[in-house]
């Protein structure tokens, strides 16, 4: 089966959760890797690494803006050029705008919030959770070619070692692709990685009390070298930015571990952490929901156990 996987980029490297996806593509088919915008062919040749076999770039300036209609037209370009069996995206903001323009480009069936992918002879078979991750199903597709929006964090990133054929082309535009311009594009400053990227969150819950809980959240995680979450609840409250959610209606992770403090445990919330490697959860309430599905539990009283957490770490650092 032969796959093309969209690889978005930022800030001169390619992306975690892209990366991740090819890795996969590789072990089910034959992988070709998609760069588009600034500096997509100097970028192009590191994704051989991680299995793909060839990469297509461009460079055109109507791609310099992470707008997602030019990409539309760039990769419905190359599925048309290239027969692709299936069009792979890792889940983001601008991943998902592409994935759901090109469907109706293309007339397309799109799965998304898949955890896992599968071939069954000549079929491609996704897994994702339903009824609110209750329950796991299978999912597949009428015709091609396939599209699939795949979770974040669903796969890691495999070195394979490989090498990758560079190829540039050249995308075909519709005059309304490229009548959107982008006015300003500001980012967050943040003294550490994101909660995305990290390999190990702190995340708070309602039982911090207050805003100013978040304090000690942030200095364990500093000294963890991890990134500090937060529930809907919170956030909501106006306690933590909207960018750190994990949740349904936030950020799906999946770091190596991942310390629950003051966190009930609703099923929204395990939506978009239950896939870390290792569970922690400290909640003064023994009957949280939480500690029906953590890895280790600590029932106590958080302001007092995070902080000695915190000088136990710094002093074996």
């Amino acid at each position: 089966m032969r796959f093309l996987v969209f690889l978005e980029h930022n800030g001169g490297a390619l992306e975690k959760g892209a990366l991740g996806v090819l890795s996969k593509a590789a072990a089910l088919g034959e992988a070709h890797g998609v760069v588009l915008g600034d500096g997509a062919t100097a970028l192009a040749s590191g994704a051989g690494a991680y299995g793909a076999s060839k990469v297509y770039a461009s460079d055109a300036p109507e791609l310099a803006s992470p707008l997602p209609q030019p990409r539309v037209d760039a990769l419905a370009t190359l599925v048309e050029e290239t027969g692709a069996d299936a069009v792979l995206f890792g889940a983001s903001v601008l991943a998902s705008d592409v994935a759901s323009g090109l469907a109706a480009r293309l007339g397309a069936g799109l799965n998304w919030d898949l955890t896992d992918l599968s071939v069954d002879g000549d079929e491609l078979v996704g897994t994702r959770p339903a009824l609110g991750d209750t329950v796991v199903v299978d999912v597949g597709w009428t015709d091609g070619p396939r599209l699939a929006l795949v979770r974040a964090g669903a796969f890691d990133p495999v070195e394979s070692g490989g090498n990758a054929d560079v190829e540039s082309f050249e995308p075909t535009f519709s005059d309304f692709s490229t009548l959107a311009t982008l006015v300003e594009q500001t980012q967050e400053e943040s003294s550490g990685p994101s909660i995305e990227d990290a390999d190990i969150i702190v995340a708070g819950g309602r039982g911090l009390g207050t805003p100013e809980g978040f304090t000690m959240l942030e200095e364990l995680a500093a000294a963890l070298g991890g990134a500090v979450g937060a529930t809907r609840a919170v956030v909501d409250a106006g306690w933590y930015p909207y960018s750190t959610q994990v949740g349904q209606t936030g950020k799906s992770v999946a770091p190596k571990l991942y310390i629950a403090c003051g966190i009930s445990g609703a099923i929204q919330h395990k939506v978009g952490m239950q896939g870390s490697g290792t569970i922690v959860a400290i909640n003064k309430d023994p009957n949280a929901p939480i500690f029906d599905f953590c890895d280790i539990g600590v029932v106590g009283d958080l302001h007092q156990i995070v902080p000695k957490l915190t000088e136990l770490v710094r002093a074996r650092g």
